[in-house]
């Protein structure tokens, strides 16, 4: 393992690798004309086996990996602006002349390959050892023993993991621990409640041995009870203690407990671990479930349990699920489309109180009277930030208890940075609106942000938020920041389940959403990333060549 290479060198030092093969070595096709690309198009065209994204930008060819190192998204049906290509499903991007990975969600780069243009025909050459590979892990040095400087990593989301990837990617070589209260490394929590009988395997975001190779401690079920800004050190569940010469807050946040009698009840369950997801996914095959909350986790398990459970009722506040984020209307469609699968919905009503007998469920009895027989109750009805352990520290946090940054994730403690859903921090494309966004990709967005200014290179945190949900396999994408919008216009129609919807404020959008109408949604994050404007005439207009669909 090399002990330090220089960032950015990934793609070269790919190259330079399969060159120093040899021709011999190497699988060579001619993919086209010259002409047939324009600059600001692409095409999938093959090699060998491999399926290879071929890119025109600036005059210039160039060739990566044609599918998103996410989950495989084919990137032809993404949005090319510039030298970056957006994932049209989770809006991960890449650079098209290196493959590395420039926005999130995601880890890995994609491989680049060799092209040469000769007599007006392109040609892309593949390694023979690469011709399987479908994503590229950036050159990352390892930890040099001698160096006793620590940088000591709270949580185990994707936040930390990020951070702690970015400093190998930078040439830190000194001790780098990840604490978490779960019993697994960091893991793709998404999934959880998309598919709640996943096995642990199948969801980690690194096998076990990618932490020794990269010499990145993970501790596994510890909690920090306390930060001594001071002295530099943290206290441990354990009694122990911990010192380090920088640190990040990235412990996320907790699903908010019920607070009605009976919440204690066996069959009570919260969706927080992995652990938690398999019991609700045994506990309620072919029983009847209940679902306190219309929320994104709570409909995502609603939509799973309805394929598993003998029945399924949600619960929740409004007239309809996500209406005060996503409106009424694609809140009324995502409850019909399970009202079709047999989930019933009590909504605009609460939960009086879970009644039981001998210490397990028996049913919900809402505020309207009604009695819902239950077996096991699952609660979605949001989230608290993790930050109890800061209490009486000199750290600043905002009314909900979300650790404050600035857009470099600095805390207001010198050496203590923040990332992630605990956070509230400055938002670019709202005018650096201090907000809380729990979103995935932000939260490895903020990981890199952070470990860059760890390494003092001045880096700020202006990621557009990207997000998705999942209900029945369907997909609802969603980009911006859509808080406070007074208006939405739709493209399409949402009573077909196809469309795209902007959010209005102030006669601009500020967020879109869309079903079935990719890659709209990943064309207006790469708009917003580039800080283009989108007025409300654009979006009322029926001309949607803006949008390159």
């Amino acid at each position: 393992m090399n002990r330090c290479q220089e960032p950015g060198r990934g793609a070269v030092k790919q190259q330079e690798e399969e060159e120093s093969g040899g021709e011999e070595e190497e699988v060579t096709r001619m993919v086209g004309q010259e002409v047939d690309l324009k600059d600001g198009q692409m095409k999938e065209v093959t090699v060998g086996d491999q399926k290879v994204l071929l890119v025109r930008t600036r005059g210039q060819y160039s060739a990566v990996g044609s599918q998103c190192s996410h989950y495989n998204a084919p990137l032809i049906k993404g949005v090319l602006l510039g030298d970056r290509v957006r994932c049209p499903f989770h809006g991960a991007c890449f650079n098209v002349r290196t493959g590395d990975i420039e926005e999130y969600p995601g880890l890995d780069c994609l491989p680049s390959y060799k092209v040469k243009v000769e007599d007006g025909k392109v040609y892309v050459s593949i390694h023979k050892n690469s011709l399987k590979l479908t994503k590229r892990l950036k050159q990352m040095c390892t930890r040099v023993p001698d160096i006793k400087h620590t940088t000591l990593l709270i949580g185990g989301g994707p936040a930390s993991l990020v951070c702690a990837e970015t400093l190998r990617q930078n040439c830190y070589e000194g001790r780098i621990v990840i604490v978490t209260k779960d019993s697994l490394p960091p893991f793709d929590k998404p999934k959880l409640s998309k598919a709640l009988d996943l096995d642990s395997s199948s969801i980690l975001l690194r096998p076990g041995d990618f932490y020794q190779q990269h010499g990145v401690e993970v501790w596994t079920r510890k909690e920090v009870v306390s930060v001594d800004a001071a002295g530099k050190s943290v206290k441990l569940s354990d009694g122990s203690s911990q010192r380090y010469d920088q640190l990040l807050i990235s412990t996320g946040c907790r699903a908010r407990p019920l607070d009605c009698p009976g919440w204690d009840l066996l069959g009570v369950k919260l969706l927080q671990r992995h652990e938690d997801a398999n019991e609700i996914h045994h506990c309620a095959l072919g029983q009847k479930a209940v679902v306190i909350g219309a929320s994104f986790i709570g409909m995502e398990v609603a939509s799973y349990l309805s394929n598993t459970a003998a029945s399924v009722a949600v619960v929740g506040p409004s007239r309809y699920p996500y209406e005060r984020s996503l409106g009424p209307e694609i809140g009324r469609m995502s409850m019909q489309m399970l009202e079709e699968r047999n989930v019933q919905f009590y909504m605009t009503d609460g939960v009086d109180e879970i009644k039981g007998e001998n210490g397990k469920v028996k049913g919900v009895l809402l505020k309207s009277g009604l009695f819902l027989e239950a077996d096991v109750v699952i609660a979605g009805i949001g989230v608290i930030p993790n930050s109890d352990f800061l209490a009486g520290s000199v750290l600043e946090v905002d009314s909900r208890k979300a650790v404050i940054v600035d857009k470099f994730m600095r805390t207001n403690v010198p050496d203590i940075f923040s990332a992630g859903d605990v956070t509230s921090f400055p938002l670019t494309i709202r005018g650096d609106e201090r907000v809380n966004v729990g979103h995935w990709q932000m939260s490895q967005a903020q990981g890199r942000v952070a470990a860059l200014n760890m390494l003092k290179k001045p880096t700020k945190c202006e990621s557009v938020p990207f997000f998705w949900t999942v209900l029945l396999g369907k997909s609802i994408r969603y980009t911006g920041y859509g808080a406070g919008y007074t208006e939405i216009l739709f493209k399409g129609k949402v009573e077909e389940r196809k469309f795209l919807a902007f959010y209005i404020k102030d006669e601009v959008v500020v967020a879109a959403a869309s079903l079935m109408f990719d890659p709209a949604v990943a064309r207006v994050a790469e708009l917003m990333a580039t800080g283009q404007i989108i007025s409300k005439a654009q979006a009322q207009a029926d001309d949607l060549s803006w949008l390159q669909m």
